[in-house]
């Protein structure tokens, strides 16, 4: 007998119906918090009807906790009122900032992307302060994600994995360890596949193995010459070694194949999940019958 499956998937409206019909073996499935602050609606009927048949995770992508302008409060809100709601087993965010004035004095306004955020003393204690905040309102940790990131800061003065580190020390909070976002950084400096994939290893290697509570897999595309991670494909082999290694340094994570551009036929995104339970049936090995 092998190791459980254990993998999600994004529960996304052009799949919901079929998945609902006949629902597969997942470990749990992901969904972008911020579809779902209506009031309600055939979105929110959908999303109990997936909350009543696998666990939920609940991953937002608009908090933008480390900008210096603060959190919108409306949006904690909404998010805290989901999260109330529907229980999920984990809730996410990004290490980003997206909240900042056009000029200085002016009101604040929302970039709508994930923008990345400096990797030093200051940029940690600002993401940190916010962190806790949001912990505070959400009455439960977060987890924090890498990001895929086409600039860098001049003033960064940690290394990206030890500022993971340290957030969670101070916070409690946990990290969303996106290992293509880690490949399509390290393609991005340069590197070949196989070097990016060792890249993502060290990478992991400088962890606090106990702070990653969940993985993300991807697949990337090319054009002009940058790295995208645009979750439109199939995940690439430098992800899955990169992963395989993730998982025999940290043990089992849940783990969530993204999928949001390109969707294809369902049958071939489950079939992504099954090639991630698969890597971790190969790295587990063989466990006892109960």
């Amino acid at each position: 007998m092998t190791a459980p499956a254990r993998s999600g998937i994004g529960l996304r409206q052009p799949h919901g119906t079929a998945l609902l019909e006949a629902p597969p073996p997942l470990g749990f499935v992901e969904v972008h918090a911020e579809n779902y602050f209506g009031a309600g609606g055939a979105a929110l009927a959908q999303l109990q009807a997936a909350r009543e048949r696998w666990p939920l995770s609940l991953h937002g992508v608009g908090l933008g906790l480390g900008s210096a302008a603060g959190l919108d409060a409306a949006h904690l809100q909404q998010l805290a009122a989901l999260v109330r709601r529907f229980e999920p087993v984990l809730v996410s965010e990004h290490a980003c900032f997206a909240r900042a004035p056009r000029r200085s004095g002016g009101p604040v306004v929302h970039g709508n992307d994930l923008l990345p955020i400096a990797f030093n003393a200051g940029s940690l204690a600002l993401l940190a302060a916010n962190v806790q905040q949001a912990q505070d309102a959400l009455r439960r940790p977060l987890l924090l994600e890498n990001l895929s990131a086409y600039v860098h800061w001049a003033d960064d003065t940690l290394a990206e994995p030890e500022f993971f580190n340290e957030l969670a020390r101070r916070t409690g909070c946990g990290m969303l360890l996106d290992v293509n976002n880690l490949v399509v950084n390290a393609l991005n400096q340069g590197l070949d596949e196989a070097g990016a994939a060792e890249a993502a290893c060290r990478w992991v290697d400088a962890l606090t193995p106990g702070i990653v509570g969940e993985i993300h897999l991807a697949g990337y595309a090319v054009a002009e010459g940058i790295v995208i991670d645009d979750h439109g494909s199939r995940v690439h082999a430098p992800v899955w070694q990169a992963y395989r290694h993730a998982l025999r340094r940290l043990g089992w994570r849940p783990t969530l194949v993204e999928w949001d551009t390109d969707l294809p036929a369902l049958p071939v995104l489950l079939a992504e999940a099954a090639a991630a339970d698969a890597a971790w049936a190969e790295v587990a090995g063989p466990v006892q019958a109960a």
